[in-house]
């Protein structure tokens, strides 16, 4: 067994909505089922008993080597504590290769459980040992370092029940909630309102305190000192029992209580010095220590909290007694687990020192030997939900700090013998106002309810009924994507929304490019919903991004399919058939949120046939209103886009809901380009689907033509010298067929055609490109593309001239050495009346070549997608 390709799809893709790591497995003709292989499956399960059945469901017949991968890998997981349940083994079109996708929720852990289920299956092949025990510790050891912590985790976990998307920004605890201008960020039990100048005052614990005591609430008596004999002094003025802490310290950390002695006080004050100075001396309030949760101007939680601590039997020391208790299974190390496991270290030993006891005493039946001075739970303390027992006044002082402070999400920590009577009725006070309080103890409280304070943080942030999400348009298919998208973002701006788009020109936000290249892939759709100022979003969804990486949101509002052609790399990555490329790119379909809609071509059957796996509602566009799936959706009532009359219809519930001319729509040449127009009925379908107003739809039609300023590449039209030039990016069968149907509606006295192929085709659709064109042009011009996507020098144009053996009409065909001299060659051969078709490789340097030509003789671009029969031709620049 081989694997290979092994990628992390990190959202919906070809398998499943849930992430998954996905391999191709090679396995020899012996492992193709596992009958084949005595005694496999027998060492396999004796390495790994909880592996499970290992097979799908509704699977019958022989299992292979790589379904025991698949399922070992899941199952790893499983065994780990990882919540995973899906995997998928399907077989590819070739003998004992398969692919297999397994789900994980951490992307590290998943590959590692799939490097571990490679080792298992090495030793159950070798029978050689397997240490079951040691790799489940790794995946749980890693799962626990990747994974969000509990604070974090509920408030993500909060906003998924909401359904308001998030992103994991960092490695820690930074996450975004929503998208685009809608978005809101976190880190941990902090929010992005939260200023940085509250973040500080609550560092500051002095200047906490007076803020706070200004405000009327309960403070301990205390200050700042600057060195131990200061701290002495302090203590002497204060007049009894101290509290000595750090003034910027957290989780506890450096706090010593209940400080009676000056011996006690000087190493105290070490401590709290060991975590920065200055230090603070503040007296010491009897009582309990209690946590209160603040958000916004809400008490949310409440835990009393007690110091790690033990209880002697008469029978064990207390190194012992402190072992039995980290046994305890919710006891952990870091913040994962809901308790953290006791430190049995010198700030212990100090503890049980001044209560009497060493590490080796023996505490008698019931003597409770303290261990910490604080009661933090990240130091072994353990808490008791006490939520129902605060009294109004006292949650009205928790509140009234947090406030002052000016923190959004606060843990206020209070001292006093109770939260029943308010604090100046028993000498309680206020002790700190913390930043960014953990909210394990009240998800995971040792004792008590647990409190649902990831959703108190949601709602605060987003209010009810808000998701955080913006319009998000994906549009997917074989030809026309880029002008679908490109047209869809326009009639969003032009109702006022910001937005981001992504196509294979580019990313832009507000009109503004902000990368190049072909960014059609998930990558770039994840950095649009990273934008503040995006209201909007357009995605061209390419087969290759939905590949490697599945989508970049978990769902959409319109899915738009324009249409699936035999030409789109067929033959890569185990897409062998139109019927294989129609379920990948129905993916979009299926990921539509349930108030979506997805907008198919009706005249095409594979992508109507969609509709079984939409969600949503579906509006179909065609041509043709009678076409059967037209008159059929319309019948029933639902949205149609059809023709008319040389008008675009739109029609629900069998009526007419709004009509525009072709004759308003420039992109289409006054409806005589049948590609466009379809483009067109696709784009007006999806803002329909959205909303917007018709008023700025049809304005949004008219102001979109077909100039290179607005879809580069997608065919330009120009004048030269009297001459029509195309520039098209057309590279397959399907979009080449498109482009002969809409050059044979335009007058010409003569037709020439410069074209090369893409390496990355199959052999038949790159001679299917020339098989189309040889009966509608009188000369072809061949060139070789600059990069050949793995073919050999010559193959990609000795294929361009198999295509044309049977040519009717060419009557010359000539290579030519690169694109730029291709075109020149073509446009020094035109004369008035006639028209060349250049299909471009690099578009933008490509179309930068043909501006400098028509700059040359002085002729501007003829925009005739602006043109009609009452209006003298517009003359518009190219520059790039």
């Amino acid at each position: 067994m081989e694997v290979s390709r092994i990628r992390a799809l990190r959202g919906p893709n070809l398998w499943s909505r849930n992430t998954a790591i996905e391999a191709v497995v090679h396995c020899s003709d012996a492992e193709c089922a596992l009958s084949g292989l005595p005694g496999f499956e027998a060492r396999l399960r004796s390495r790994f008993p909880d592996i499970g059945p290992m097979r799908q469901i509704g699977q019958v017949g022989d299992i292979s080597v790589a379904h025991a991968l698949a399922f070992a890998t899941l199952n790893l997981q499983v065994q780990a504590g990882c919540p995973v349940t899906f995997t998928r083994v399907t077989q590819t079109v070739e003998p004992c290769v398969f692919q297999v996708a397994v789900e994980y929720t951490e992307e590290a852990v998943g590959r590692l459980a799939l490097t571990l289920a490679e080792q298992l299956w090495r030793a159950a092949t070798e029978d050689a040992p397997f240490d079951l025990a040691e790799a489940l510790a790794r995946l749980r050891e890693l799962d626990e370092d990747e994974r969000l912590g509990p604070s974090t985790g509920a408030i993500v976990r909060a906003a998924a029940a909401r359904g308001i998307p998030s992103r994991r920004l960092t490695k820690g605890s930074l996450v975004q909630f929503g998208w685009g201008s809608r978005q809101r960020r976190i880190q941990a039990a902090e929010i992005d309102r939260t200023g940085a100048i509250a973040e500080a005052i609550a560092q500051d614990k002095s200047l906490t305190k007076r803020l706070i005591e200004a405000a009327g609430v309960p403070i301990p008596p205390g200050r700042a000192v600057a060195d131990a004999d200061d701290a002495w002094a302090a203590m002497q003025e204060i007049g009894g029992a101290v509290v000595v802490k750090p003034q910027d310290g957290n989780q506890g950390k450096g706090v010593t209580v209940n400080v009676v002695t000056r011996e006690h006080l000087l190493g105290a004050y070490a401590t709290a010095a060991e975590y920065g100075s200055p230090v603070l001396i503040e007296q010491f309030i009897p009582g309990h220590d209690f946590r209160m949760l603040v958000v916004g101007r809400n008490l949310v939680a409440a835990a009393r909290r007690d110091p790690p601590q033990v209880t002697g039997d008469g029978v064990h020391t207390v190194r012992e007694l402190v072992e039995q208790v980290n046994l305890d299974p919710r006891r952990g190390e870091g913040h994962a687990t809901s308790l953290t496991k006791i430190r049995f270290d010198d700030v212990a030993l100090r503890r049980m020192a001044l209560q009497g006891f060493s590490a080796e005493s023996v505490p008698s039946q019931g003597t409770r030997v303290v261990l910490r001075n604080n009661a933090n739970l990240s130091t072994g303390g353990t808490a008791t939900d006490v939520t129902d027992d605060v009294h109004p006044e006292v949650a009205a002082r928790a509140v009234a700090a947090a406030q002052m402070v000016g923190l959004d999400i606060a843990g206020v920590d209070v001292v006093c013998e109770t939260l029943q009577r308010p604090l100046e009725e028993q000498g309680g006070a206020v002790v700190e106002v913390n930043a960014a309080p953990g909210l394990r103890m009240h998800l995971m409280p040792s004792a008590g309810k647990a409190r649902a304070v990831g959703e108190a943080v949601i709602a605060d942030i987003f209010a009810e009924g808000e998701d955080g999400r913006i319009p998000v348009v994906a549009v997917t298919g074989t030809n026309g994507k880029t002008t679908t998208v490109r047209l869809i973002a326009h009639l969003l701006s032009r109702s006022g929304l910001r937005t981001g788009m992504t196509c294979t020109d580019g990313v832009y936000v507000g009109g503004r490019r902000i990368d190049s290249g072909d960014c059609a892939g998930p990558k770039s759709a994840r950095n649009v919903l990273l934008h503040p100022e995006v209201d909007a979003a357009v995605f061209e969804t390419a087969r290759g991004g939905l590949l490697r990486e599945g989508l970049a949101f978990d769902r959409c509002n319109v899915a738009v399919v324009t249409n699936i052609g035999e030409g789109d790399h067929l033959g890569l990555n185990y897409i062998a058939t139109v019927e294989d490329l129609a379920v990948l790119k129905r993916v979009i379909v299926q990921n539509i949120a349930p108030d979506g809609m997805a907008v198919l071509n009706a005249a095409d059957p594979i992508v109507a046939r969609m509709i079984d796996n939409c969600p949503g509602a579906v509006t179909f566009f065609a041509a043709d209103r009678n076409h059967a799936v037209m008159a059929t959706h319309n019948a029933r009532g639902k949205r149609v886009v059809y023709v008319d009359d040389n008008a675009i219809v739109a029609a629900e519930h069998g009526a007419v809901a709004h009509r525009i001319a072709l004759a308003e729509v420039p992109l289409t040449h006054k409806g005589a380009i049948g590609f466009q127009v379809e483009n067109a009925m696709a784009s007006v379908a999806a803002a329909w689907a959205l909303g917007l107003d018709w008023n700025v739809i049809r304005a949004g039609l008219n102001s979109f033509g077909s100039d290179v300023q607005t879809v580069p590449g997608r065919f330009n039209v120009f004048d030269y010298l009297g001459a029509s030039v195309i520039a098209d990016y057309g590279h397959n069968p399907d979009a080449i067929l498109a482009l002969v149907r809409a050059v044979e509606a335009m007058p010409a006295r003569r037709r020439l055609m410069v074209i090369s192929g893409a390496g990355d085709r199959r052999d038949k659709d790159i001679r299917r490109q020339t098989e189309i064109l040889g009966d509608a042009f009188d000369e072809i011009l061949l060139y070789q593309d600059q990069c050949q996507r793995g073919r050999k020098d010559g193959e990609v144009i000795e294929l361009l001239r198999q295509g044309l053996a049977q040519a009717k009409r060419v009557s010359a065909i000539e290579e030519i050495r690169g694109e730029f001299l291709a075109i020149d060659t073509a446009l020094a051969r035109l004369q008035p009346g006639d028209l060349c078709l250049i299909l471009i490789d690099q578009v933008e340097a490509a179309l930068d070549h043909i501006a400098r030509r028509l700059a040359e003789v002085a002729i501007r671009p003829t925009e005739t997608a602006a043109q009609n029969d009452t209006q003298p031709v517009k003359k518009q620049s190219v520059s790039l």
